[in-house]
């Protein structure tokens, strides 16, 4: 129940909220002038979710101010800001001046959605903890996983898109779906046919979920991965997954 609150809510939020004009200081991008410019984003709708005007962002620069937000650009990879889209590439000749506004990918809708996973993380603790026979486990996590990912499909089909930044309720339904499917596959690798030697790399990425993450974030990783070739440079695993 507090889980279908919470959706309601954020739903009506998302939707139903009016987001007025809104202004952002710029810096100059020429070295020899130290001026910042006020730039105003023109707004004023309902129920957006381009990149300006979502209530996301409203209520993050209302109840956190601009100061406490993620001053890096959120939107520097979209096609209206980069060149060299889905990566980061210098600015178009008439991008538009929100590409370098403050946004917080981990405001308080975002969060407030990212919660929600949680309800359903324990939903499938409940079923291991409860439920002893491994393939009624199985089933009752299948079931719950391809509803999820069928919710949220049918959510991307009725205009609501998976967006990881705005944690919308396809993008929640398709992922938490995802990753109930992977554990039941897990599950029953490693608990049902006990095929453990060849999951012992992934053993280790669990009980150091903090150090993988850190290596992922500071990009170390990928820059070990990009070290392996074929060749030339060019051909690693990194490049050649883009």
């Amino acid at each position: 129940m507090v889980a279908l609150i919470v959706c309601a809510v954020y739903m009506c939020l998302m939707y139903g909220l009016f987001v007025p004009d809104w202004a952002f200081e710029l810096q100059s991008v020429t070295p020899s002038d130290n001026c910042s410019y006020t730039q105003t984003v023109h707004c004023g709708v309902r129920g957006s979710l381009d990149p300006p005007c979502n209530a996301f962002g409203f209520v993050n620069r209302v109840l956190l101010g601009l100061e406490h937000m993620y001053q890096h650009p959120l939107y520097i990879r979209t096609e209206q800001c980069s060149v060299n889209s889905p990566d980061y590439g210098p600015l178009p000749p008439k991008a538009p001046y929100w590409c370098l506004a403050p946004f917080d990918p981990e405001g308080i809708l975002s969060s407030l959605m990212a919660s929600i996973t949680s309800f359903i993380g324990l939903h499938f603790g409940h079923v291991l903890l409860h439920v002893k026979d491994n393939l009624q486990r199985l089933v009752l996590w299948v079931v719950a996983s391809l509803s999820l990912v069928l919710v949220g499909y049918v959510l991307v089909l009725l205009r609501i898109p998976l967006s990881k930044p705005l944690y919308t309720l396809s993008y929640l339904c398709v992922i938490a779906g995802a990753s109930g499917l992977l554990l039941g596959i897990m599950f029953f690798a490693v608990d049902v046919k006990e095929y453990r030697k060849a999951t012992l790399v992934m053993k280790w990425m669990g009980m150091n979920a903090l150090i993988v993450y850190s290596l992922a974030a500071y990009e170390i990783f990928p820059a070990v991965v990009q070290g392996f070739y074929l060749g030339s440079p060019e051909n690693n695993l990194v490049d050649g997954t883009d």
